[in-house]
């Protein structure tokens, strides 16, 4: 049985949140896919590294009957990318702020491919079984991820978010589905996590069919511009289902 109920008409959308956050920093672009008429699942990311997530995001998709686009947010990128090979049903990518990783890079790799990330000097961690979990100390998390949201809103998210094991970042990524899946892409002119230079340069290797880059945006620019997220998961839909 299928996690949606399959529309005739519309792809399912699967999104992906990345570090740092959960599901529900989607909820405003899922609003805006339901009332369009979009199937839509967020995935629960587990954020365990590259390989295993993108794994799990594999066999989800293999349940979804019918077209898919994928959606993934900063590390959830890596997870599409990954987890959106091999399925001939997956007919675009939508990188929201989100890493798009060749093969063998690793998001921390290209976060500092170019100077402006300013996230390792908010970080913390946690020791777990396998490794270390890194969380963004609830203080500085408004200023590094979600500057513009609201504080009390950015609170919440701080108080919130999920961590990613330290050895995530320095995982190589696997073959890139980018490379045979058309992409579109959309970031914050001010990402202190993934600077908007570093976004340029994933946007044009990969082909992007749109770019759009907003000014005054955080890292999790998605959130405050929802509508414009919406608008480009429907172009993304159109060009690549006829829906």
């Amino acid at each position: 049985m299928s996690i949606t109920e399959p529309s005739s008409s519309k792809p399912t959308v699967v999104l992906v949140h990345g570090a740092f956050a959960e599901s529900s920093s989607w909820n405003g672009v899922i609003s805006g896919l339901l009332a369009d008429g979009y199937p839509a699942i967020a995935v629960a990311n587990p954020l365990r590294g590259g390989t295993s997530d993108s794994d799990y995001l594999r066999a989800l998709l293999a349940d979804i009957t019918g077209d898919i686009v994928l959606v993934g947010h900063s590390y959830g990128g890596v997870v599409i990318s990954g987890g959106g090979t091999g399925n001939p049903n997956v007919k675009a990518l939508v990188f929201v702020g989100g890493f798009a990783p060749d093969e063998g890079e690793t998001p921390g790799e290209l976060a500092n491919k170019f100077e402006g990330s300013t996230l390792a000097e908010t970080l913390t961690s946690v020791d777990v079984p396998g490794g270390k979990d890194l969380y963004i100390m609830q203080s500085r998390y408004h200023a590094q991820f979600a500057a513009d949201s609201p504080a009390d809103v950015a609170a919440v998210m701080g108080v919130t978010q999920r961590p990613i094991l330290e050895s995530a970042f320095a995982e190589g990524s696997g073959a890139p589905a980018w490379k045979s899946v058309p992409s579109w892409f959309l970031f914050g002119e001010l990402d202190r996590n993934i600077p908007a230079a570093v976004h340029r340069f994933m946007a044009e290797r990969a082909g992007s069919r749109r770019t759009i880059e907003l000014a005054g945006g955080s890292h999790t620019v998605g959130i405050v511009e929802a509508g414009q997220v919406v608008d480009l998961i429907r172009e993304a839909a159109a060009a690549t289902t006829g829906q």
